[in-house]
């Protein structure tokens, strides 16, 4: 099971990629195109060109995740556009808006570290 946590680095890919590619390509994309190490526990997040589906690959220490979700209605809404071959971060709570097809960039959340007031 993948926890999402505040402390969990997230990075997006603003290009989309070939939903063909499975486990070993989307790693080798990483490391790459990118120069990220998947095995330091950072969660990527993927898109499809149509925009009706994500992938996430995160390693937890004894393998790797691969995750699909398939819109059944519409498309992905709130997708950033950057340079290409781009990471983007994102927080926990900015990818959770995204899994549920809103828009994570326009979502206002409070701070996740603050201090406590006496």
């Amino acid at each position: 099971m993948i926890q999402l946590v505040p402390q969990m680095r997230i990075r997006l890919a603003c290009e989309p990629v070939d939903f063909r590619k499975g486990l070993d390509a989307l790693v080798a994309l990483c490391r790459a195109q990118w120069q990220q190490d998947p095995l330091d526990g950072t969660l990527f997040v993927f898109r499809n060109r149509t925009g009706t589906a994500v992938k996430l690959l995160v390693y937890d220490g004894q393998g790797f995740w691969l995750c699909l979700k398939r819109f059944s209605q519409g498309r992905l809404q709130g997708w950033p556009t950057a340079d290409s071959d781009a990471l983007q971060p994102l927080a926990a709570q900015q990818l959770l808006v995204l899994l549920y097809n809103g828009q994570p960039y326009a979502a206002a959340f409070a701070d996740d570290w603050r201090p406590v007031k006496k």
